[in-house]
This record gives structure tokens, sequence and C-alpha cells, in this order.
């Protein structure tokens, strides 16, 4: 592996910390190296706020200058019109490693290419182009200001991480979450750290809607909000509901029902997947194995302990490892299914 790759790969990585919460923007992740030294590591964190390209300048500005900038990065206009003030030549020695085609549009943000031909860094390196048409061109943006440029640094990772997005540009996509112990237990409570709770009530506060079984709303009584969430950040609104059961003989009198500004649907048939969506999906046995043709990607969080709890996921299904990380003591596993 050479020194591209590290660096490149460092950034996949680091964008995977916020797979699904960008929806519906794409999980990147850029680094700043300047004289073989790495000044900045960033990913793009939701939509509306500074790109990864964005995040990371400010950060090596940060470092390269010694000071701390005054104003609040993730505002997007904010962070171009302060990077469009430096002088030309302060990136001048930096090497811009970012996962996907800088974006050439306009839209929520400004141009991320724009911002880049401006400032004209020594070279930007990109893991894959942008597949979406009208929102390409960055790299030719970068060419017409004789800027160096290379393409295909650990593209096949970056692919794998620029999946959900392109399926959510044209149907739902449907991500499965559950959680386990280390012997493949899921009843007997809470069995996730506090840290893997945040993470699914921030997926939670940015999918389009939550699927989840009648027997789990039956048994558990759940709420189904996003009070573990980073609510200044991702915000609070608890997600839509849809109940997937064969009989509606629900206890209204539970918290889920009682959620305001959110609505809770129940239906006997599995809504269709063909509008572009973030489907989010808690459940149980019989939820995983009614989807099991639905699903694209499914999110373990496993404990570290064994348990002598009956329940368990008895189904038939080939998944494909994509990328590990931890939350808190829990293993977080993100797999495709096959």
């Amino acid at each position: 592996m050479n020194s591209n790759q590290i660096y490149m790969n460092l950034a996949i990585k680091k964008a995977w910390q916020y797979q699904g919460l960008t929806y519906p923007n794409p999980a990147v992740g850029a680094v700043m190296v300047c004289k073989d030294e790495i000044i900045a590591l960033e990913a793009h964190q939701k939509v509306g706020t500074s790109h990864a390209e964005v995040l990371a300048l400010l950060k090596a500005y940060e470092t390269l200058s010694n000071q701390t900038i005054t104003f609040d990065r993730f505002n997007a206009h904010r962070a171009h019109e302060f990077l469009y003030t430096l002088p030309k030549e302060f990136f001048s020695e930096c090497t811009l490693y970012v996962t996907l085609e800088p974006c050439s549009h306009i839209g929520k943000t400004p141009s991320c290419a724009s911002l880049l031909a401006h400032i004209q860094p020594k070279k930007v390196i990109i893991a894959t182009l942008d597949p979406i048409k009208g929102h390409d061109g960055g790299l030719e943006r970068l060419k017409e200001q004789s800027i160096e440029v290379e393409i295909g640094v650990s593209e096949e990772e970056a692919k794998a991480l620029l999946e959900p997005f392109l399926i959510w540009k044209k149907q739902a996509f449907v991500l499965f979450k559950l959680a386990q112990t280390s012997n493949g237990k899921i009843g007997g409570g809470y069995l996730s750290s506090k840290e893997s709770l945040a993470h699914v009530h921030q997926l939670r506060s940015v999918c389009s809607e939550m699927l989840i079984g009648g027997n789990t709303v039956r048994m558990d009584r759940p709420t189904l909000d996003c009070r573990f969430s980073l609510k200044s950040f991702w915000g609070d609104k608890a997600p839509d509901i849809m109940i997937y059961a064969k009989k509606d003989n629900f206890d209204r009198e539970i918290p889920l029902f009682s959620v305001p500004n959110r609505e809770v649907e129940i239906s006997n048939v599995l809504k269709d997947f063909d509008k572009p969506s973030f489907i989010f999906v808690e459940g149980g046995e019989g939820m995983l194995n009614a989807l099991k043709d639905k699903i694209d990607w499914v999110l373990q969080y496993q404990t570290p302990k064994f348990s002598t709890d009956t329940s368990t996921y008895n189904v038939d299904m080939q998944l494909e490892f994509l990328h590990q990380d931890t939350k808190g003591v829990d293993l977080m596993l993100w797999s495709r299914k096959k």
C-alpha cells in the first residue's frame, strides 16, 4: 500500500463515521497533507452544512496559521466566504485527498470545485468521480485552472461508501438495524452501549421513515424517538413510523403513539419501496424474514457479552462485510446483503 492509498483510506474511514447521517447527501471524507504531514482529517456530517473538503480546508488553515476560526465551521456559506479571503498561495504546498469528486454545482451549499479552483492547492487526489449527472464536472473545473489531479485511488472502497447514496437517488435504501450479544442473542432489554444508542437515534432523526414489526411494538412497547441524539446538530424530530402487522390490536397508550409531530401508520402489507428515500428498519426475526428481499444493508451492533436469552435471528441470509468500527464497547458492522 502506497502513501496515497494510506491517506485516502483514512478519508474513507472518516466518512464511514457519518454513513447515513448525511442523507440525502453522500458520505464523503477528506484529508489535507502538507509536506508529508497530515494537517486535517474531516468528513461531511449533515446535509446543508459544509462539505468534507471545506471542513478540511478550515482545519488545515488552523493548523498552518496557529489560529482558531471564530465562526460556525458548519455554516457552508460563511466558510466559503472566509476561505476565498485567504492569499492564493496559502495552500500551495498542500495536497487534498477526497473520496468523491468535488461538487461543481451550487445547491444548499456553494461549489467546492470552484473554491478549490480559486485556492489552487498543489494537487487534488480523488477516489471516485461523481456518478450523478449534473453533479459532476468538478474534475474539469480543477483542470481548467491547471491543478494537478489524480483519480482512482482506493476507488472500490470509495464506491462501497457511496452505495447508499446511489440507491436512495433511485428508490428506497433499506437499512436493517440489529443489536445482539456476542453469542447472537437479541432479547433481555437494552443490549447496546450508550454510544450505540446515540448513533441509532441520530440515524432515526435523519431517515425518511422507520419500519418496525408489530410483535416488537407489542412486546417492547417502545418510544422510537431521538432522545439520545445530538439534538442541536442532527435535530430531534422523531421519525414517522410504519408498523407492519397482520392485526391492528395495539395499545394506543404506549409511548410510541404519543410522540408529537410524527405520523404512525399501520399496515398488513409491506409498502412499495420504489420511492427515493431512506427506510430505517428495527425488528426481530419475523421482520427480518419478511424483508429479506428488500433489505440493502444490515447495521449490526454486537455487545461483548453472552446471554442465556433464547431470542435470536433464525434467518438464512448471506452478508458481505463492508466496514467495521466501535461504538463504546460495542463492535459495529456495516454489511451488504448478497
